[in-house]
């Protein structure tokens, strides 16, 4: 019992390391692509149309959009999951196939239009709305099928988690070479558990943005191939781990 939930434990980190360098590197792409829009983290977003604003400029019209395009995208995942419950099918292999088809639709409307001049244009706000809606998705797919992962989209929350359960890891292993009959002492397992599922996604999130950045610079949206690849291959992934079908 105890192999298998270690195995389940690995596969769980390994896809969500996967997910969270997707939202880095899509994040990169869209900020250097995409006239400085996040599509993983819209409070980036929103700072960049306060700062617009406060410049006399007019807000991008996809930054106005974003936190709708999140909560529709939401709630169709949500939906999605409900209908996969309703008819027994696996959930995860369809939430991951709609993000890998938004994330198409993305790379699609993004080379059609590229390079793009000016803000607001019809195919920059097509691909915008495509790639917020994929990354709203894998935002809510994690959240209701992944449950007890870490956000593989807002950063902010987890480096806060990273910096409290380093400490109380330390804290609970003071007090376990101190005392080991300590109450604390029990609870470095769990802390040092949670530390590291924050910072195998942290770390993936931080490898996303550098590579994302790396293959803009080289391939400009041509380099979407390799996050849409990724979702892809965990499509096929979740369609051998049934047990991640309704939740972890």
């Amino acid at each position: 019992m105890a192999e298998r939930q270690d195995r389940t434990t690995t596969k769980v980190r390994t896809a969500s390391f996967f997910l969270s360098f997707v939202a880095g590197y899509v994040d990169s792409c869209t900020f250097l692509g995409l006239f400085g829009l996040f599509v993983a983290q819209v409070t980036g977003s929103f700072v960049a149309a306060g700062a617009q604003i406060a410049r006399g400029e007019h807000a991008f019209i996809l930054v106005l959009l974003a936190i709708p395009i999140f909560v529709v995208a939401g709630s169709a995942t949500t939906l999605l999951v409900a209908f996969a419950d309703k008819r027994r099918l696996s959930a995860l292999p369809l939430c991951l196939t709609l993000e890998c088809a938004l994330l198409t639709g993305f790379l699609v409307a993004g080379l059609a239009g590229f390079p793009f001049h000016v803000r607001g244009e019809p195919l920059e706000v097509i691909a915008g709305v495509f790639g917020l809606s994929a990354m709203g998705v894998q935002s809510a797919l994690v959240q209701l099928l992944m449950r007890g992962t870490p956000s593989t989209n807002v950063m902010t929350t987890n480096t806060t988690q990273l910096s409290i359960l380093a400490t109380q890891t330390l804290l609970y292993w003071h007090a376990r070479r101190r005392a080991p009959d300590d109450p604390r002492a029990a609870r470095l397992a769990s802390s040092r558990e949670r530390l590291l599922g924050v910072l195998c996604v942290a770390a993936g999130f931080l490898v996303g943005t550098v590579v994302g950045a790396l293959a803009y610079s080289v391939a400009d949206l041509w380099c979407l191939l390799v996050p849409v690849a990724l979702i892809f291959s965990l499509v096929i992934w979740s369609l051998q781990s049934p047990q991640f079908a309704h939740g972890t």
